[in-house]
């Protein structure tokens, strides 16, 4: 080989490294830039919050959602706006009434927040809606509210985050448009959320600007559909009344005793009347109502009053075993499985009444 051609591909041989080199320089300048920007820039913006939001509600961390989520600021906000839509389509209230009920809100608002605080992250960590249970004071009505409907009508439950839409930027604050679907009616709906950044420069949510908007729109559609899935089921719930109001009067009158101890004959007789005559009777009247086509914004009435049935078989299978066997530890089930059911009894009569009474839809016969 001539000195020429060797000289020739010696140039080449560096010209091919020196691009080489050339390009893993430019492609650490890439990375260490990425980084940099990465650590220092994209980890302070509202848009790496909002991602790591989404990442932790399909991970479970409760521990990151609490990082970036402003929980008590946003559940008391929330608080306030829905207790506002509590009775602000009553036509029937009085401004004193109003006013009374507004002092109510207000004293209760602490446990309830939290309340609302504890069963959103529940909701993340766990990815089920866990009621408050046990001896904690929101269980039940013992705040003289029922928090399970309650939340039902914030309604969280059966909200959908479907994307997230433009972030405005603005100093220290920042806006989310968060694009959701109530489930039921299939409305969609853009809430705004108000970030504020905290000392450390990670941002957080701090509170739903038109939260109170989004309720306003979805209670009406939602009690336009109850009333009339509660028009269509009139006539099967009155009728199921009258038949029960029957079976309770005999039932009374088969488990009286004067001692307080039922005879054989008496159990006996209680035993055919709720396996012949109540549990037939429950499972008919379920049955029919079934057969009932459910307004997509009555999915919730239509389920408390399967969910009452349910209860209710169950409480009397219970006390049939405990006439069955003198086990104390069954009525004792039974009696609680009837409290449960009573609860929701009430909180169907409650949904009721407050459709009868709302603005801008027919008031029921």
């Amino acid at each position: 080989m001539d000195d020429y051609t060797w000289q020739q591909r010696l140039q080449a041989r560096k010209a091919r490294e020196h691009r080489r080199l050339s390009l893993v320089i430019f492609l650490l300048a890439v990375m260490i830039g990425s980084a940099l920007w990465y650590f220092f820039f994209y980890i302070r913006t509202p848009e790496y919050s909002l991602a790591q939001l989404q990442t932790a509600i399909a991970e479970h961390d409760g521990e990151t959602f609490a990082r970036y989520v402003n929980q008590e600021l946003l559940a008391s906000r929330a608080y306030d706006d829905l207790t506002v839509d509590l009775f602000a389509y009553d036509s029937e209230l009085t401004p004193q009434t109003k006013a009374m009920f507004e002092k109510f809100y207000i004293l209760i608002k602490p446990q309830m927040a939290a309340g609302l605080e504890t069963t959103a992250l529940n909701r993340v960590t766990a990815g089920s809606w866990l009621l408050p249970d046990g001896t904690d004071i929101l269980k039940g009505r013992q705040l003289g509210i029922d928090f399970e409907r309650f939340l039902e009508r914030s309604q969280l439950r059966n909200t959908t985050l479907v994307s997230i839409g433009k972030v405005e930027h603005n100093g220290q604050n920042a806006t989310a448009e968060l694009n959701i679907r109530e489930d039921y009616t299939q409305t969609d709906f853009t809430l705004v959320a108000v970030m504020e950044q905290a000392d450390d420069g990670h941002w957080q949510i701090a509170y739903l600007k038109n939260y109170k908007a989004y309720l306003d729109l979805i209670s009406p559609l939602q009690n336009r559909d109850i009333a009339s899935y509660i028009a269509d089921t009139k006539e099967i719930v009155n009728n199921s009344n009258e038949t029960f109001a029957v079976l309770k009067s005999h039932f009374k009158r088969l488990g009286h005793s004067k001692n307080g101890y039922l005879s054989k004959q008496q159990k006996q007789k209680l035993q055919s009347l709720i396996t012949e005559d109540i549990i037939p009777n429950l499972q008919e009247r379920q049955a029919q109502l079934d057969a009932v086509a459910i307004p997509a914004g009555a999915q919730y009435l239509a389920r408390q009053r399967q969910q009452a049935t349910e209860t209710s078989i169950k409480a009397w299978q219970h006390y049939i075993r405990g006439l069955q066997t003198g086990n104390p530890q069954e009525f004792a089930t039974a009696e609680t499985l009837h409290k449960q059911e009573l609860a929701i009894d009430l909180r169907v009569q409650d949904i009721i009444r407050h459709t009868a009474i709302s603005k801008n839809i027919p008031n029921l016969p």
